[in-house]
């Protein structure tokens, strides 16, 4: 039952840093579907790493998951899992009014029967590097469980979020909607059904029935009435810009921050483990967990700074 901590606990190797940061702001980045930008935190001295985000840049489809699109963000996840400098990841829409149209059906529609199964397997394997699943077929290639994307994530949802682009917000820990946003699992409503995790998150989310109702009826729902489900987390008044959950999003990454980063993904993985599993065996993965933050420069520095009445200076080691 405790085996796929294994791997999961791994996130507490030294991690390299990405060979390029800020690429949004390059020239051959411009064009690409997928930028990844890092921010700087309100106080480098307390916080000396910060968030970043991956903007999602594909206009024309209304950021639709075609197969460019799925494979840079691959690439993108790929690099930042490795980064020790990112401590909160960002998804957000570089579209207004958008933040994920879902599927591209219109390059699906060019596909054989045997060439969507495939595209969706890799769209299945593209929200389980952000959250995978402790079940069956969410192994590495060396056989081991993958682990969740290590740092906490966040959905800015500005806009539609259909179909998959929802599937790919709940594969996020934290989620923020504009109050005007439109969210929703349509499948059903195109002859599909959710295939890249929506009939698993969604019902864990927010309980199996109200996820059937959901989910059979194919029903949009506004930010406002997203937040009242508790299919996301905070809904919040459309600005001028468009931009209104992105700037609640960040604001919410700023609180998570400064805190020490080796025990918020230690709390992402007892969390997320302890949801699969019976709460005795919860337990335990959660004094593993414990365990592992125990020996930390972390959490010695949490204790003198309590007791020496100054704000802690966590370093993430």
């Amino acid at each position: 039952m405790l085996r796929p901590l294994t791997s999961a606990l791994r996130l507490l190797r030294p991690w390299k840093p990405l060979q390029t940061r800020g690429c949004a702001s390059d020239e051959a980045a411009r064009g690409r579907e997928i930028q990844v930008r890092a921010l700087e935190g309100p106080d480098q001295a307390l916080s000396p790493a910060g968030i970043t985000e991956i903007l999602m840049n594909r206009p024309r489809a209304r950021n639709a998951l075609g197969n460019v699109f799925v494979s840079e963000l691959l690439e993108a996840l790929a690099q930042l899992r490795e980064d020790r400098q990112v401590r909160v990841l960002l998804f957000r829409s570089a579209v207004k009014g958008v933040f994920c149209a879902g599927a591209d059906l219109k390059e699906r529609e060019q596909m054989s029967e045997a060439e969507v199964e495939v595209f969706v397997q890799r769209l299945r394997g593209m929200m389980t590097e952000i959250a995978p699943s402790t079940r069956l077929g969410t192994q590495n290639k060396k056989g081991e469980q993958k682990a969740a994307f290590p740092a906490p994530t966040i959905a800015a949802l500005d806009g539609f979020a259909l179909g998959g682009g929802l599937e790919l917000a709940l594969a996020c820990d934290l989620r923020v909607a504009a109050s005007t946003a439109v969210m929703g699992l349509i499948e059903t409503t195109r002859g599909l059904l959710p295939g890249a995790g929506g009939t698993q998150r969604l019902p864990r989310c927010l309980g199996v029935a109200l996820a059937k109702e959901l989910i059979f009826t194919g029903r949009r729902l506004s930010g406002t009435q997203a937040q009242v489900l508790g299919l996301v987390n905070h809904a919040v008044a459309q600005n001028e810009e468009g931009n209104a959950a992105y700037h609640r999003a960040r604001a919410l990454a700023q609180e998570i921050l400064p805190q020490a980063p080796i025990a918020v993904r230690l709390s992402k993985v007892a969390i997320d483990r302890g949801m699969e599993v019976d709460i005795a065996s919860g337990m335990a993965i959660e004094g593993i967990c414990y365990a592992q933050n125990i020996p930390t420069q972390d959490r010695l520095e949490g204790m003198a700074a309590f007791r020496e009445k100054r704000p802690p200076k966590f370093v993430g080691k």
